[in-house]
């Protein structure tokens, strides 16, 4: 896979000093978009929508989560809530951002909603869950996720190297519903190879739950989920749309736990409408 967009390159001081690596691309006097990859990934997942013609209209911002990419991987700050909020409060301030509109897939629904519960709604004009989970390690959360995506969990942060690549190479199958090119997998297999195993494991500890946070969201949000998608399964997309007032869902026929990347033309044409209607 070629790179051809023209980026800049920021270091963004997060929660409790950590600095944050992000890319910036696109059109600077438009509205912000800031993307927020899954576990384990890191922004280049985004690489449909960053040198898509969304780069026309839109202000573009993606962001490498705390011990991911290119950002700061130090030991147990992976738990706490706050944290996660304060990396993107960061992101917002450092940035200078009005109104963005916050896109999280997969785990970065959390990201999102720690966001919102020490931030608040006011700085932001509209979130977008994709394929995203809202609670994690409560007896609750297990119904959201799939029977093979739990199960490859725990040897994703085995100390045994080759226990954990394996696990690491049929989650990246897995997660990207097994479109990737040769080239593509190897790209994705390199930066989810950076990410050491206790960053993973840290992030799978945390026991939250978001369900009395939904209901409270004002601001728009748009769902999207593929009907396919075995890592979060769509139950979960339908929970979060009874849940939240504002919510408009689109589930994706076909796709699986990566529909921004399976269907890149029907993602980036709901994510233009959604953010030119907020």
């Amino acid at each position: 896979m070629r790179v051809r967009r023209r980026v800049t390159e920021r270091r963004v001081e997060g929660g409790g000093g950590l600095w944050l690596y992000v890319e910036e691309s696109g059109n600077p006097a438009g509205r912000p978009i800031v993307f927020f990859h899954g576990y384990s990934q890191n922004h280049l997942v985004w690489l449909k929508q960053t040198e898509s013609d969304l780069a026309e209209e839109f202000r573009l911002i993606a962001v490498d989560l705390r011990g991911h990419g290119r950002s700061d991987k130090p030991q147990g700050v992976y738990g706490d809530s706050r944290l996660w909020a304060e990396d993107v409060a960061g992101v917002l301030r450092d940035l200078e951002l009005a109104q963005p509109v916050l896109v999280g897939w997969s785990y970065s629904g959390l990201v999102l909603c720690d966001y919102v519960r020490h931030y608040g709604q006011e700085a932001i004009g509209g979130l977008v869950f994709v394929g995203a989970v809202t609670r994690t390690g409560v007896k609750e959360s297990f119904a959201d996720l799939g029977d093979e995506f739990v199960a490859l969990v725990r040897p994703s942060f085995s100390n045994v190297v080759t226990e954990r690549q394996s696990a690491m190479e049929q989650l990246i199958h897995f997660t990207m519903n097994g479109l990737l090119s040769e080239e593509e997998f190897y790209l994705f297999l390199g930066f989810n190879g950076v990410v050491p195993p206790h960053v993973r494991e840290g992030m799978m500890k945390r026991k939250l739950s978001n369900d009395d946070l939904l209901p409270t969201l004002q601001k728009p949000v748009l769902i999207v989920h593929g009907s396919e998608d075995q890592v979060v399964l769509p139950a979960a997309a339908e929970r979060h749309a009874g849940m939240i007032p504002k919510a408009r869902l689109r589930i994706y026929p076909r796709a699986g736990h990566s529909p921004f990347w399976e269907d890149p033309g029907r993602f980036n044409e709901n994510l233009r409408e959604f953010v030119r209607s907020i």
